[in-house]
């Protein structure tokens, strides 16, 4: 929706606050979960999203259709990310090892799953065409499949935090790594827009998402706190709202 201007986020409980031009379509609130919810993504229109549990449950809301999950599966590693194709007519998620679900039109690509990783994977992002995407592990490390390329990476770099998400350019010719500190690592055309290094944070940074024009990114901290930097309006605090703590971010 390349003239809305609005994100969801969710919680570990499934709980989701919408914020700008983004609707509230239902939530897994008061549902009992067998594991908490990891992520969301938004669909193509904007009009729907998915929510991801830890065993690879799928929630769909809004025009966001169900194309499958490993929730009735037993995984190696539980999942931590999820990402729409380009179309929105399917999905993948990731688990800590880097094996990669995908279901609908989404079409493997490769994965880390038979990998001896030096840290979890912690997030996943398609390039902008659909026919490729990159596995970021916690120290940064980087793995591209399909179109992917690689840009660069924190992992060989001693990191004060964490990584815990990424996000790539407009163009899928750079991407930006967040650590749970808010720091920000920006690789190939990805600018580096402004981080909460410095701030002292309420809770840990929990992931980012990046608006449509590609010129600007939100930051959600663990107790609801948005951060928005380049072109990223001030659209409202998830602060003291919800039950749990926050878990994912998606712009629409």
């Amino acid at each position: 929706m390349l003239d809305s201007v609005g994100f969801r986020v969710t919680t570990a409980l499934g709980e989701v606050g919408a914020y700008g031009d983004a609707t509230y379509l239902g939530s897994m609130a008061g549902i009992p979960l067998a594991r908490p919810v990891v992520g969301i993504a938004s669909t193509r229109t904007g009009s729907g999203y998915w929510l991801v549990a830890g065993d690879g449950g799928i929630f769909s809301f809004g025009d966001a259709q169900f194309y499958g999950s490993t929730g009735n599966l037993k995984l190696n590693k539980p999942v931590v990310g999820l990402s729409a194709t380009a179309s929105g007519n399917g999905y993948w998620f990731v688990a800590t090892d880097g094996g990669v679900f995908s279901y609908g039109d989404a079409i493997f690509h490769g994965s880390t799953g038979a990998f001896i990783l030096n840290k979890p994977v912690v997030g996943m992002a398609r390039t902008p065409s659909g026919n490729g995407y990159w596995l970021v592990a916690s120290d940064g490390g980087i793995f591209t499949f399909g179109d992917a390329q690689f840009y660069g990476s924190t992992g060989a770099i001693v990191l004060n935090k964490p990584i815990v998400g990424m996000a790539p350019s407009k163009s899928g010719h750079g991407y930006w790594l967040v650590a749970s500190d808010g720091g920000i690592f920006a690789f190939g055309d990805a600018p580096f827009l402004g981080s909460t290094n410095g701030l002292l944070l309420g809770q840990p940074i929990a992931g980012m998402s990046v608006t449509a024009s590609g010129n600007g990114y939100w930051l959600v901290s663990g107790d609801g706190t948005i951060y928005p930097y380049g072109d990223a309006q001030s659209l409202g605090s998830a602060a003291g709202v919800f039950a749990a703590s926050l878990v994912s971010l998606a712009a629409i």
